[in-house]
Order: structure tokens, then sequence, then C-alpha cells
């Protein structure tokens, strides 16, 4: 005797988006020297009707939250495992900027590993091209 598949999570969240009619959502990735640039793609990608996500902190620049270096490390790493939830949440992904770090090419082989597909703002810089 057979028994139906139970659907994964993944399933489950794209009927969900199905039923509420939800847009598309992009997360944007990429290092946070190019924040401007985030902000300008998070524009378009609206204009074009989507629902955007980025990284919400650039701990780059000097913030009192950041400040302390121990809370500096934990905050990173709460920040990577939000921004992968990010990546689960979304249809696609942008990369944006013409330079890939280790976190971002982290960010792309995960996003890979769950069928996303990926866009680059600077498509020479693929890791995979």
């Amino acid at each position: 005797m057979t028994y139906p598949q139970l659907p994964t999570p993944e399933e489950k969240l794209a009927d969900a988006k199905k039923l509420l009619s939800l847009p598309r959502i992009v997360v944007i990735c990429g290092s946070t020297r190019f924040m401007t640039e985030m902000n300008e793609a998070d524009l378009r990608e609206t204009k074009a009707g989507k629902i955007v996500v980025k990284p919400g902190c650039d701990m780059k620049s000097p913030h009192e939250l950041w400040s302390d270096p121990a809370e500096a490390e934990a905050l990173k790493a709460r920040l990577d495992d939000l921004h992968r939830a990010k990546i689960r949440l979304a249809d696609e992904v942008l990369v944006v900027g013409d330079y890939i770090g280790d976190s971002t090419r982290a960010e792309i082989a995960y996003a890979r590993s769950l069928g996303k597909p990926v866009r680059f703002t600077h498509p020479g810089v693929d890791p995979d091209a």
C-alpha cells in the first residue's frame, strides 16, 4: 500500500504564498559595502512589484548596537542566521555589487542548494560561472 507524501515545509510555504496571492519575494544579498546599491536595487525591484528583503544592518558603519566587539560577534552570527531565513522565505536572490566575499559566496551556495534562482547586478562575479 502506498501512502501519500506529506508536503515539505518549502511546499507548504509556496502554497501559502499562492493562497495569499503574494507577489514574488526577492532577497538582496551582497557585501554591506554596497548598501547604496542595495537601496537602489530595492527601489527597482519594488517598482517591478516584488516584495524585497535585504540586510537591515551595516556593521561596517559605526553604531552603538555593535560597538562592543563581543556583542558585535554575537550579533553578526544572529544576523547571518536571519539572512539565511530571508533566503528561505524568498522566491529568488539578487546579488548586488562587483565583489563577492566569503559570506556572500556562502549565501549564494545556500540559495542554490535550496533551488532558488540567483541573479547578479554584475553577472561576471558569479562564482559558478
